[in-house]
């Protein structure tokens, strides 16, 4: 498991993914597939996951829609065309700062020639 401060920066990239890939999820799908993709090291609990949701959606990257499944009213998120274009950045920024904290903290040793 990773501590809450490494996961801290990374849920939006993470949300924006899945629904990039997905196009629409309900919020115990999330948790389920960052769980299962990251070999159980992951687990995003309701009290972190629901406030990004939240917030995404008041910044306009998120939007949703309640269905009816099985009895069960849940909620849908799907990118919105903002969305869309934070899920390209915060992908590309996520990728990119992971290349560097690499570089940092496991700095290739230097090569002698002779």
């Amino acid at each position: 498991m990773f501590s809450k401060e490494l996961l801290k920066g990374t849920l939006s990239a993470m949300i924006l993914k899945l629904l990039a890939e997905e196009g629409k999820m309900h919020g115990y799908e999330m948790v389920q597939r960052i769980h299962k993709q990251s070999g159980s090291k992951i687990l995003i609990k309701d009290g972190s996951l629901y406030p990004a949701l939240q917030k995404m959606t008041e910044d306009g990257l998120l939007s949703f829609k309640e269905e009816t499944v099985g009895g069960r009213v849940r909620k849908y998120y799907f990118l919105t065309p903002k969305g869309r274009k934070q899920a390209i950045a915060s992908i590309s920024e996520l990728e990119d700062f992971i290349a560097t904290i690499s570089q940092v903290v496991f700095p290739q040793p230097k090569t002698k020639l002779i």
